[in-house]
């Protein structure tokens, strides 16, 4: 099978190193200056250095050579880059099935990410990959187990066994809302996290954060039509303890930094590389507040991030919420 990994961050690398030890795969980046600078260097400096790239991993910057005869098209671009990665398929012309291993809700719409696939490219095969995986483990190849999921079952569990390796394990999956909703709001939990451990709150507060948090998770995903079960799995608790309590995680890293009072500007300057809970944050407040789902844990880091809220105040906030029968 010909695999076209679409993005080339640290997670596309990974994906693409991991995948080609058993399959031809191309990598794709939208900027020629850097694709040049990945066929120079046979590895990706910028988003994950110390990972040479082998010789049957290509690279291209044009989209449809990308594409040219791959039997499926993966998607690992950030969310904001989601749309128009699916535009730019259907202006090449490509009709091959599309997995997406990105992570979150769409800026502006709120909308799903199977949503967007649907609106630009129709009613075409796809799945969405998530689960517990930094990319660094992934392309060292640590053992690493993922979540394929999609609406036809026979076709997540055909990728599956097309994609499964000794290292990196999939298992298929049919609840695709309850799998995006989990790797979506994961990452605003990750920035709570990290937000409370830079303030000392200790281990008590961060296991009490990830349940509670975990539990706003299962509130948005039933709302929505996801599955119970999802949340308990790999796509939900699963990457919920690994991004919120793993030294990897961007979305800690901003969590961290928060605490410490740094503005959210030069965070993100400073990290150089996306941290989705950030936009993820403001649709999933609009979206809960739209649908009449109670998500405090998440409005808090909205208010954090975006209106001004002091960290402290936000934590004064949700600990003085009226007690509830959990």
């Amino acid at each position: 099978m010909k695999i076209a990994v679409l993005g080339a961050g640290a997670w596309g690398t990974a994906l693409a190193l991991t995948f080609v030890r058993a399959h031809p795969v191309t990598l794709w980046v939208w900027d020629p200056a850097e694709a040049a600078a990945l066929r120079r260097d046979r590895e990706n400096r910028r988003f994950l250095s110390g990972h040479p790239f082998p010789a049957a991993l290509g690279v291209e910057a044009e989209i449809g050579a990308a594409v040219r005869d791959a039997d499926l098209a993966l998607i690992a671009t950030p969310v904001l880059g989601f749309r128009g990665t699916l535009r730019s398929l259907r202006e090449a012309g490509c009709a091959v099935p599309v997995i997406w291993a990105c992570k979150g809700l769409e800026a502006g719409t709120g909308k799903l990410l199977h949503q967007v696939v649907a609106e630009e490219l129709g009613d075409i095969a796809c799945a969405a990959l998530s689960g517990p995986s930094f990319a660094e483990e992934v392309a060292r190849g640590l053992p690493t187990a993922v979540t394929l999921a999609s609406r036809d079952l026979d076709f997540a569990r055909h990728w599956v066994s097309v994609l499964n390796s000794p290292r990196l394990r999939l298992y298929a999956n049919d609840d695709v809302i309850g799998v995006e909703v989990g790797a979506a709001v994961k990452n605003i939990l990750a920035i709570a996290a990290g937000i409370s451990d830079g303030l000392g709150f200790g281990l008590n507060a961060r296991a009490a954060l990830l349940t509670r948090g975990l539990a706003e998770i299962a509130r948005l995903g039933l709302a929505l039509g996801g599955r119970q079960h999802t949340f308990m799995g790999l796509a939900g608790m699963g990457d919920v303890v690994l991004t919120c309590t793993g030294d990897l995680s961007r979305n800690r890293r901003v969590g961290l930094a928060l605490a410490k009072g740094q503005p959210l500007d030069a965070i993100l300057q400073d990290l150089g590389q996306t941290a989705e809970g950030v936009n993820t944050a403001r649709a999933v407040a609009s979206l809960a507040e739209r649908i009449g789902v109670d998500m405090p844990i998440t409005h808090a880091v909205n208010g954090i991030l975006f209106e001004g809220l002091p960290a402290d105040r936000a934590v004064e906030q949700l600990l003085a919420r009226d007690p509830k029968v959990e």
